[in-house]
């Protein structure tokens, strides 16, 4: 009677090309993160410009610094930079806000 097995040829090869296809697969994985951190920064620098106009508008100036949003009842937090964990940058005099690290 025969016994049905794998050779061990046969378990390496299949070793392999699951080697070659994790190699292609999570480098992949890894820059998704990167790209979603900023799309994320993106999109809080675009939703504090937004807050500061309407900040500008009804007020009339610009707020001294992006916690007063929160006092004034314009947001529930200000957003911590995603790539970086810092807060954002912002500029009170022109009224915008980067992603460079605030001073």
């Amino acid at each position: 009677m025969k016994q049905a097995a794998f050779t061990l040829i046969e378990i390496l090869i299949v070793v392999i090309l699951l080697g070659i296809l994790a190699a292609i697969i999570i480098p992949q994985f890894t820059d998704a993160a990167d790209d979603a951190n900023a799309a994320a920064q993106d999109t809080d620098i675009a939703s504090l410009q937004s807050l500061l106009e309407l900040y500008n508008v009804k007020e009339g100036g610009y707020p001294a610094n992006l916690g007063l949003l929160v006092t004034a009842g314009y947001t529930r937090e200000v957003p911590t930079n995603p790539v970086t964990g810092a807060a954002y940058g912002y500029d009170a005099t022109t009224g915008t806000v980067s992603a460079a690290a605030a001073e």
